[in-house]
């Protein structure tokens, strides 16, 4: 019997690329976004936006009707922005937290019973290392993927006693369309900030189209899905694992001050 595994964010990108590669792989995958995916797939897809709460209730209804158990569930979906906090559209930033963080939320609270009836299962939350070291003019979203971050920490200690385990892949720079779907405002030279958000995007943008393949993440998630026991954090790549481990170790104000010579002058 293969092992059913649910994907949000599954029409493209790091999500599509997962629901992908776990069907491949022999798993029963279902996969969750508000639109259908572009490319040709073999798992089961579902309409959901993960901002609603009575369709995500519905298609996880659906779901556990359709399975003899639930075995993961991964938490992909996402979106982000950029310019400056100070300028950024209140309405961009609830439209936002309401994907990265409440959806995430919505999706874990409605399926974490169905979880407990099986030890062994998983929660993978696809963070980001921006969590971990935030980015000028992205200052909104790292605050999402931090979040992801801590919500992954007490979620993981909560649930130990059942069984459930739970953890957070972190990519660095991945080459997706999730570059070209960013909200970005605040690109002109006028403005206090004059010309250094549009220098910092097209630097974080350029960095990400020459990013890793996002197959680079889905097999990390293959691989935690077989483990045992699945670390609280892992980071996708050599050279970011390098990263946060610095970070780990350096202080504070000196890895404040590298980010800022990259992303921020």
């Amino acid at each position: 019997m293969p092992k059913t595994v649910i994907v949000s964010g599954a029409s493209g990108g790091i999500g599509f690329a997962i629901a992908r590669f776990l069907q491949d792989s022999g798993y029963r995958v279902y996969g969750l976004s508000r639109s259908y995916p572009k490319e040709k797939y073999g798992f089961t897809h579902l309409l959901c936006d993960i901002t609603d709460e009575s369709q995500v209730r519905s298609s996880l209804k659906q779901i556990v009707e359709a399975s003899d158990s639930i075995d993961a569930l991964i938490n992909c979906a996402g979106m982000g922005i950029s310019g400056a906090v100070e300028n950024t559209d209140p309405a961009q930033i609830r439209q936002m937290f309401d994907v990265n963080l409440f959806g995430t939320f919505r999706l874990t609270q409605e399926l974490i019973p169905h979880l407990r009836k099986h030890p062994g299962s998983k929660i993978l939350q696809i963070g980001s290392v921006a969590g971990c070291l935030p980015i000028p003019f992205q200052t909104y979203y790292s605050a999402t993927k931090s979040a992801i971050n801590a919500y992954t920490q007490g979620l993981r200690m909560e649930l130990r006693p059942f069984g459930i385990q739970v953890g957070a892949i972190l990519p660095g720079d991945t080459k997706t369309g999730f570059t070209a779907h960013r909200q970005k405002t605040d690109l002109g030279t006028e403005g206090p900030y004059g010309d250094r958000i549009r220098r910092s995007v097209e630097r974080m943008e350029r960095d990400e189209q020459q990013g890793k393949d996002p197959q680079t993440v889905a097999r990390t998630v293959a691989k935690l899905l077989r483990k045992k026991t699945v670390p609280v954090f892992t980071a996708v790549g050599f050279s970011y694992r390098l990263f946060l481990f610095l970070n780990r170790i350096l202080p504070s104000r000196f890895v404040t001050w590298i980010l800022y010579q990259m992303y921020g002058k």
